[in-house]
């Protein structure tokens, strides 16, 4: 007759086989089987902990748990981990995530500002990443160009998003600037420009330059709304825009005083020789002037100038009112 199995063996083997199922769970978490995934970024925090990073880690699928991931740290000793942004691919080993978050931050980021023409993005992303980077950006973003539903005149002038953006490791030239315009697209749809559609007598490829050029002689939100409005009034005059910030593009520069000479040039963004909107738009814009031109407050206003060192402009209906508003701003050293 055979014995049964006495309890001790019995508990005994239930902790071994618990033991050997942790332990696989741990092994395969920590050594995960496949090959890794797609890279993402990851931003690290200032003051973030290593548990924090575990648990953003784990959902974006760099590694499988976040408990593994702690019993990893405790064993082998955690990443001394610095601000920034990181990019790991998915899928990796807690080796990799240790000798990836051991270092400097690996991704780079840029911000485009809106006012930015798209060489002084190139310019800012060959000083992030390479010159060559930057040439390819360039070379990407005029072919873009050509398949863009706003129709370009063979440029991406104005037609890229604003914001910040991370490269990721191996990110192509290309990939950003797909990424700029589809981020542009929602941009400005949110303010009801979308290709095919008429804004205020205008196509949305000149809204969009309407709005560069309120981006520049705007500049702080508060204005941008009046100043649309005098751009448009300007444009249904068919008269000349004679706006300063068109003068200093066609001639390459950001800012500065425009001076008579300059109003003398030949160049079709020069706004005080030619009627009607430039060829592209000047800038990257924002969210305030794509909605300005698109929902400009009503008025006559014909003329703005500064008056505050605030930034604050005044705008005029009659060429008298201007000349008023200009000897104040005189007055106040502008």
């Amino acid at each position: 007759m055979r014995r049964p199995p006495k309890p001790a063996l019995i508990a005994g083997g239930a902790v071994l086989a618990v033991f050997v199922i942790a332990l696989a769970w741990f092994l395969l978490s920590t050594y995960p089987l496949g090959s890794s995934g797609p890279g993402v970024v990851v931003e690290v925090k200032p003051g973030e902990t290593v548990s924090q990073l575990g648990s953003e880690l784990a959902s974006k699928g760099v590694v499988p748990s976040t408990l593994a991931f702690k019993l990893d740290t405790m064993i082998f000793g955690a990443p001394s981990i610095t601000p920034g942004y990181f990019s790991i691919d998915q899928n990796s080993s807690y080796s990799a995530v240790r000798s990836v978050f051991s270092n400097s931050p690996n991704a780079v980021v840029i911000d485009v500002s809106p006012g930015l023409t798209i060489h002084e993005v190139a310019v800012d992303l060959a000083a992030a990443t390479s010159d060559s980077y930057a040439s390819a950006f360039l070379t990407d973003a005029q072919r873009a160009a050509r398949t863009s539903a706003f129709a370009p005149r063979g440029s991406l002038e104005g037609l890229i998003g604003y914001g910040q953006y991370v490269i990721a490791t191996g990110e192509s030239p290309a990939h950003l600037v797909a990424r700029m315009q589809k981020r542009f697209v929602s941009e400005a749809a949110q303010a009801g420009i979308t290709p095919g559609a008429t804004i205020n007598g205008l196509s949305a490829y000149q809204a969009v330059i309407a709005a560069s050029i309120d981006e520049k002689e705007g500049y702080y939100p508060k204005n941008m709304p009046q100043v649309a409005r005098v751009i448009l009034n300007r444009l249904a005059r068919r008269a000349g825009l004679q706006m300063d910030a068109t003068i200093l593009y066609a001639l390459g520069m950001d800012g500065g005083t425009v001076t008579p000479q300059m109003l003398q040039i030949h160049n079709p963004y020069n706004t005080y020789l030619n009627a009607g909107l430039t060829p592209t738009p000047i800038c990257v814009v924002s969210s305030y002037s794509l909605h300005a031109i698109a929902h400009p407050p009503k008025g006559s206003w014909y003329y703005f100038t500064l008056v505050s060192r605030d930034g604050t402009e005044a705008f005029a209906t009659t060429f008298q009112q201007q000349l008023a508003n200009e000897h104040l701003a005189a007055s106040r050293g502008l």
